[in-house]
């Protein structure tokens, strides 16, 4: 019997300290922004390294290291050319950034044949505040001195390739629909800048071999979705008709055959929505809201938004939160109203998700709770 009794006093004083060590999660109650840093006029990409500083691009051509709050240029050798809506635009790290160390980038470039730019892909490594071992693995042709519809976004799937999108160059009748030429397009290619070969259109005469899918007009958000491993992009329509769709390979999206858009002007350039053989987007805007970035919230940090897609928005100066499930979109939330022109909304590896924002800079999406109200 005394055994007995001593055993309960030990499960007692376990229990006891057990209960004396839970730590309550204060309730989150909304969220906040909180500038991370200031300056940046058009700040386009972001991408975080492992010890927590960030690369942000510039449009006009300059490439920035933020870290503790403070900027500080980074040089490099692109031939970058600002140019209606080019300029210097993505940036993404490597999937195995910490072993090889590349950085990848998209930007307008003057490089090769006819005036005026095209949209370019390229690598390098960072050594200090400097790029170095820069190659350019992709140009897209011909040069155009038009201003319109450069994309660009890069993403990495599950296999380690890198996908990038170019716009249609404004040119909607001639490149989208035509895999001989570049622009209008979601290209796929090894990591090293080679074809793989199992990319669609690999072997077919004249064709842009790193080409993965086509029909689009200019998109500027792409992701890897977190469960699937699919590419998500969204992209611009004309007036109405933005649109999120998920790449498939070989697959045409319909660019300008199908749309939910119009011309600026109000007239109709096409008839019809759909058509066999053509893709219809998973979701599409209209109005439009001018899409830019996009990303997964996959963080604890926002327990009430997992799962959820967040969207930045050009045109009506918000950030969307998308709620979708079996892929339908089944809500649409606005953030953060009249921040500014969201150019582009990243999750960081530390979970915290940052935005950029047209003429302010880099902020962060604070949680609050009860107790900052106190």
């Amino acid at each position: 019997m005394k055994n007995i009794w001593l055993l309960l006093v030990v499960l007692i004083q376990a229990s006891c300290s057990e209960e004396d060590t839970t730590i309550e999660t204060p309730e989150i109650i909304g969220y906040e922004l909180e500038t991370v840093v200031e300056g940046i006029n058009v700040p386009w990409g972001m991408a975080f390294l492992p010890n927590g500083d960030m690369l942000v691009t510039e449009k006009e051509g300059e490439l920035y290291l933020v870290s503790s709050g403070e900027k500080t240029e980074v040089s490099h050798n692109f031939s970058v050319v600002e140019q209606g809506q080019g300029g210097l635009l993505d940036v993404a790290l490597h999937p195995n950034y910490e072993n090889n160390g590349w950085i990848y980038f998209t930007y307008a470039s003057d490089e090769g044949d006819g005036d005026g730019a095209n949209t370019a892909l390229a690598r390098a490594k960072l050594s200090g505040t400097s790029l170095t071992e820069t190659s350019v693995l992709y140009k897209a042709t011909p040069n155009s001195g038009r201003g319109q519809h450069f994309g660009s976004r890069i993403a990495f799937d599950n296999d380690g390739y890198v996908y990038f999108s170019i716009g249609d160059r404004g040119q909607r009748d001639l490149n989208p629909q035509d895999i001989t030429k570049d622009g209008g397009k979601i290209y796929r290619l090894k990591d090293d800048g080679s074809i793989p070969q199992d990319n669609p259109f690999v072997g077919e005469p004249n064709v842009k071999e790193a080409i993965y899918a086509y029909g689009n007009r200019n998109p500027q958000g792409m992701v890897k979705h977190y469960q699937t491993g699919e590419i998500w992009t969204h992209e611009h329509g004309p007036q109405g008709g933005d649109e999120i769709n998920i790449i498939k390979k070989g697959a045409n999206y319909g660019w300008p055959v199908i749309s939910y858009g119009k011309n600026y002007d109000g007239s109709s350039f096409t008839d019809i929505t759909e058509k066999e053989g053509m893709e219809q987007p998973l979701y599409y805007w209209v109005p439009s809201i001018a899409p830019s970035g996009m990303d997964f919230v996959t963080s604890d940090m926002y327990p009430d938004w997992k799962g959820s897609l967040l969207v930045g928005s050009l045109k009506f100066s918000y950030l969307e939160r998308l709620v979708i499930e079996n892929n339908e979109v089944t809500k649409r939330e606005k953030l953060f109203e009249d921040t500014g022109r969201v150019r582009n909304v990243k999750q960081a590896p530390d979970g915290y998700l940052y935005l950029a924002v047209e003429g302010k800079g880099i902020m962060k999406i604070m949680p609050k709770t009860a107790e900052d109200e106190d």
